[in-house]
């Protein structure tokens, strides 16, 4: 579907759950969040009613998130009624990879075709120190999978935070010339536990470009990568994998943006940083059907905002995992 500026709206972000089995710095405060009742969670039956009727109306990407969506109970009979529906033709994931390599083959037989992982460090220490209670082998197992199933391409997704893992960039960039990896710099957005020291901590796209190019010398531009979204890709020469950068903050992408996000508890979202909802819960439970449905999320494409507004702030007193990464 078409919006008001023109983008062409198919891709739907779905969080399946607003729990999470980690507590990095910059989403969670240690002792996590309330946890919203399971009751005023969407069921998966009702996630597959959204999706079947956002089909309708040119959905065509679903992107599973969370919270970390493994830990959703039954999380693999989604992906099943998902790729059922024949107008799907992407079935992705966002994971912190923790759980993913003993249920990747089955994810893989219910529909999965690729999958993100959420990977900010590569050294163990410092990345217990970023998640507080992660193991970075669980991790990198779950990536080694991932390549083995062939659930192209295999994406590594890193929060660039200076004073962090801004020494490990290189490090990031070297495994792309062996593995068929595609690790992309993400811009710190000032989002929920983060937002007091985003601007202290924050990093640009372009500065981490240049300290990979003082390094490697020149990259590859306009690389191609399969679902690359807002990512612009490089790569080093003869390396099998690229390097993205998301710069949501330093030059943000929202004129070609094509998404909605629907959080765990039935929520659709124009855009991740608006304030603007539309409850798809309440009609679901009260039983609208397949083309009511379908008219209430072509509404909310009507709605979608030009830009996001970060530069005011965030306002909105949840945390990213309450939202839906």
């Amino acid at each position: 579907m078409i919006d008001n500026y023109q983008r062409n709206i198919n891709y739907l972000r779905i969080s399946v759950t607003d729990r999470c089995n980690l507590r990095c710095v910059y989403c969670m405060p240690p002792e996590g969040v309330e946890n919203t009742p399971h009751r005023e969670i969407l069921s998966l039956e009702e996630i597959a009613r959204v999706v079947d009727a956002a089909s309708d109306i040119g959905i065509s990407k679903i992107r599973i998130t969370g919270g970390e969506p493994l830990v959703r109970k039954n999380i693999v009979d989604l992906f099943e009624s998902i790729s059922a529906n024949p107008q799907i033709k992407d079935i992705s994931i966002t994971t912190n990879g923790v759980l993913f390599a003993d249920m990747a083959e089955d994810l893989k037989r219910a529909g999965l075709n690729r999958v993100n992982f959420s990977l900010d460090s590569l050294n163990p220490d410092i990345f217990r120190d970023i998640t507080r209670r992660g193991k970075f082998d669980d991790v990198w197992r779950g990536i080694q999978k991932a390549l083995e199933l062939e659930l192209h391409p295999v994406k590594l997704n890193v929060v660039a935070v200076r004073g962090v893992n801004d020494h490990e960039f290189a490090d990031f960039a070297r495994l792309t010339r062996e593995l068929p990896l595609h690790v992309r710099f993400i811009e710190l957005m000032p989002i929920g536990e983060c937002n007091p020291w985003a601007v202290e901590n924050f990093i640009a796209a372009e500065e981490i470009l240049m300290k990979l190019q003082q390094g490697f010398g020149p990259l590859n531009t306009e690389v191609k990568v399969t679902g690359g979204g807002p990512a612009k890709y490089f790569s080093l020469p003869g390396a099998k994998g690229t390097i993205g950068f998301i710069t949501a903050i330093s030059q943000h992408f929202c004129a070609a943006c094509n998404r909605l996000r629907l959080t765990a508890n039935g929520q659709l979202r124009p855009c991740l940083y608006g304030q603007q909802e539309f409850d798809l819960k309440t009609p679901l439970r009260e039983g609208a059907d397949r083309q009511e449905l379908a008219i209430l999320i072509a509404k909310a494409i009507r709605y979608k905002p030009s830009q996001h507004h970060m530069e005011e702030g965030w306002t909105d007193r949840r945390v990213m995992s309450q939202i839906g990464g």
